[in-house]
Order: structure tokens, then sequence, then C-alpha cells
């Protein structure tokens, strides 16, 4: 099943809101199905419950998202950043993404937590070591905010790419 209109409404830190009409092209259509088997499947969009998970876990998670998107952008071309009397591309979208939320969570917090992390003593484990950081909760919050948006952004290329949604909903 697929769609010939897509109605997108997105919100972005530092871009703002993106809405409008989206008429994705076969080469969006299945830039977006590869983007959403990444996301549904990394610890980026998944929920780290409070004793689980290890937030350098998480930062590669977002930090990988670069590459596989360059990889997606570059194998599909020009055809996948034409916009839509909208703006809207897949292009647009995975930019987007990329430089308005993943960016600023990595930029601020990879060197802070590198720099907790070369303070650990061998006798802690890292999710010990991690969870006694006094910007662990910060951190947290900020990885979840982030994971709101990538959830946000994996439906919206789900339905682009005329699947129903694959996001399994965790009840613990």
């Amino acid at each position: 099943m697929q769609f010939k209109n897509v109605t997108v409404s997105l919100n972005l830190p530092m871009v703002g809101s993106i809405k409008g009409s989206w008429e994705p092209n076969k080469s969006e259509r299945s830039a977006s199905w590869e983007m959403y088997v990444e996301l549904i499947t990394r610890v980026a969009t998944n929920q780290l419950k409070e004793e689980e998970g290890i937030l350098r876990e998480a930062l590669s998670s977002f930090y990988a998202l670069f590459d596989i998107t360059r990889q997606i952008l570059k194998k599909y071309g020009p055809d996948i950043a034409i916009p839509t009397k909208d703006n809207i591309s897949f292009g647009y979208l995975a930019v987007s993404i990329l430089n308005s939320s993943l960016r600023p969570l990595l930029s601020k917090w990879h060197p802070l937590l590198l720099e907790h992390e070369s303070k650990r003593n061998e006798s802690l484990s890292i999710f010990e070591h991690e969870k006694n950081w006094d910007k662990y909760g910060e951190l947290r919050k900020e990885i979840e905010f982030v994971r709101q948006i990538l959830l946000e952004y994996a439906n919206l290329l789900g339905t682009v790419a005329g699947v129903p949604p694959l996001i399994i909903k965790r009840f613990d």
C-alpha cells in the first residue's frame, strides 16, 4: 500500500514546525523505508528504562544515524531532495533531524560524557559510574526528548513507506 499524499507535522528544535503536504516519489518511499528500518531497530528509538541501558550506547546509536543518513542520501541522489509545494522532501527532513535534534545533543553531551568516563574507577561498572554522575538525569531527559522526535520521524517515514507501525511499545 502506498500513499500519494502524506501530511507532515514535525516540531523540531531550532527549525520549528515543519507542516504541509508531501507527495513522495518512488526514491523517497524507498529511502523512507531504509531510514525507518534503521530508526526502529536502534537504541535511539527504544526507551531506556531507569535501571537499564548505558548512556554511551544511546549516544553512539544517535551518532550512527549521521553516517546512515548520509549513505541513504548519497544512494538515492538528488531526486530525494527535490521539495514539494510545501518545501518538504526526504532530504530536507533527514538533514533537519540531523542538524536540529541530533547534532546539538551530541555536540553538548559527547565531550561531557567522555570526560566523566575518563574518571571511572575500575571497581565500578560502566552503568554504576554513569549513574553516579551528577549530570546523569539531565542527559537521560535530553535523550528521551530526542527519542520522541525520532519516533515522530520514524512514524512519518513508515507512513511514507506504506507500512503499518512496527515500533513495539513496552509496558513494563
